[in-house]
């Protein structure tokens, strides 16, 4: 995400606590701040879910709409994210066309979802060549202090899971819920004076010098990594963010269930 500007005070504050192995808010540097997931929130869309990590506060929707299916998959389904970052989120966001962080966002979410082969798009085919499901997934973020890639990736992942296919009401047959085959959990950490830490804020972000995001299914198999950020990360680093990812995502994969 884009980095604003931040005081040398809180800059040192942060270094310093961080050379004695704390940081600000009192977390290890592998602990994510308190999650809730809440599904079903909009009543329109055929999935939806509100994240709130920490103080970062995301609400997720699917859509679903019959569509042609593209030349090269002609039994598949489509899958399509996009991310907003409206005004009221973040001083720092600004209205009109999506911008190189909102962009970066839902491709980092989107190319999660889709190496995992969370759905199983052949079951979204209703005629080969011709008619198939395209899911819109759409993020919006209303409130940024820290960690956009893991809030709207847990929020993607619930609302695509409680997802209902509407057959009925396109006079298709009976619903059925989204066809789930994994549920891949990303995780974000950042570098900080050589050191790692998860699920970063938004002012440990501003002092980071890389950003590494890492997704994993159920199995602990690397899926899909982005790395931002203009530093450089050792072997080492990324080994740990990987291992890490994989211990903490089977927690974090609980709470969507």
């Amino acid at each position: 995400m884009a980095r604003s500007v931040v005081s040398e005070i809180k800059r040192d504050h942060i270094t310093k606590l961080i050379s004695k192995g704390r940081r600000v808010d009192g977390r290890s540097w592998d602990e994510f701040r308190p999650i809730s997931i809440e599904t079903n929130y909009v009543e329109s869309a055929e999935g939806s879910a509100r994240v709130r990590l920490g103080n970062t506060d995301v609400l997720c929707g699917v859509k679903m709409v019959i569509g042609t299916p593209f030349a090269d998959t002609p039994n598949k389904g489509v899958l399509s994210t996009n991310a907003e970052l409206i005004p009221m989120g973040s001083p720092s966001f600004e209205a009109g066309p999506p911008d190189e962080n909102s962009i970066e966002l839902a491709r980092v979410v989107d190319r999660g979802l889709r190496e995992s082969q969370m759905i199983d798009l052949e079951r979204l085919c209703l005629e080969p060549g011709k008619e198939v499901w395209m899911n819109f997934v759409d993020i919006y973020v209303l409130d940024y202090d820290g960690n956009l890639f893991d809030a709207c990736f847990l929020g993607a992942v619930a609302a695509l899971k409680t997802a209902k296919v509407p057959m009925k009401e396109n006079e298709k047959g009976e619903d059925f819920m989204m066809p789930i085959r994994s549920l891949p959990i990303s995780c974000t950490a950042v570098q900080i004076e050589n050191s790692i830490l998860l699920d970063p804020t938004l002012d440990e972000e501003k002092v980071a010098s890389a950003r590494l995001t890492v997704t994993t299914d159920e199995n602990g198999d690397l899926r899909a990594m982005q790395k931002g950020l203009i530093g450089a990360l050792t072997l080492d680093q990324v080994k740990n963010v990987v291992e890490t990812s994989q211990r903490v995502g089977k927690e974090l994969r609980k709470l969507i269930g």
